[in-house]
Parts: C-alpha cells; structure tokens; sequence
C-alpha cells in the first residue's frame, strides 16, 4: 500500500484541526504552491483517507445529554453481520463495532434522556432478532472525545 509522506501528514493534520482551512492557508503554512495541495488533497480524498468533512456538533446543545455504550450478544453464525446491518439503521446509534471477546458488537448511542434511551433497548436494539442479550453502560461525563488521528507521528 502507498503510504503518506510528511506532507500529507501535515495537511491531514491542519485539516482534522479545521476542515475549513484553505488550500491557500495549507500551502502558506506549509510553504509549498497552492495548486500542489489542492492534487495532493485530491488524492488523498480519492485514496478515501480523507473520509469527509463534517461540523462537529456538541451533543449536548442540540438535545442529545444522554451518551450510552451497549455490549451486545448476538446467536450469529460467523460471518453473519444481519445484527450490525440493523443497528447501522438506527439513527440514535453513532459507531458500531463488531468485537472480539465475550460479545459481538460494541455500540455508541446519543439520545436525549434516560426514557429514550430505554426505548431505544426495548424498541428498537431489542427487537433484533439475532440479538440475545445487552449491557448497558451510561456515561456520567465525557473526559475526552475525539474524532482527530495522531497522524504527525509515522504509523
């Protein structure tokens, strides 16, 4: 696989800081032409490593307070994902991840209030069919949340 130099390291990194940065900014930060940023942004957007550009919301202010992790059991066969395909569908639900361990899948899901989120249990997770059981974990406060890869370091 074609990895990423240190320049795209650094105009990963400016952007993920504002994805409103402009090609012009980049290339004075980075002392280097604007139409070079702009091919280099280019491919790295057609290289899908530059997945989108997204306003980061604060849950809170927009009527999300309650935040949830839920550890769900599945009677899947290997291979099967109907459960994941499903949990996807739920607009609440913001990441699914399928696990290693003594559950299948790991969900983060925003809704405004404890109802809520019990509604969305009985309702809509629970009603899965392949799915057998779930713990809930509700966060108390959120000490750091991020969307943004420490990509200034060579992976």
């Amino acid at each position: 696989m074609n990895m990423i130099d240190d320049t795209d390291r650094q105009i990963l990194s400016i952007l993920q800081e504002n994805g409103r940065t402009t090609n012009a900014e980049i290339a004075r930060q980075l002392e280097l032409a604007p139409s070079g940023i702009l091919e280099r942004i280019r491919k790295l957007e057609k290289r899908k490593i530059i997945k989108g550009y997204h306003a980061h919301l604060d849950g809170r202010q927009v009527g999300y307070r309650v935040t949830a992790f839920v550890f769900i059991r599945t009677d899947e066969r290997p291979g099967e994902i109907c459960a994941a395909e499903c949990l996807t569908d739920i607009p609440e639900v913001l990441e699914v991840h399928h696990i290693a361990g003594e559950d299948c899948y790991l969900v983060k899901l925003r809704c405004d209030s404890n109802e809520e989120l019990g509604r969305l249990l009985r309702e809509k997770i629970g009603t899965i069919g392949s799915v057998r059981s779930s713990r809930t974990s509700v966060v108390l406060e959120t000490v750091k949340e991020s969307v943004s890869l420490p990509v200034n370091s060579a992976n």
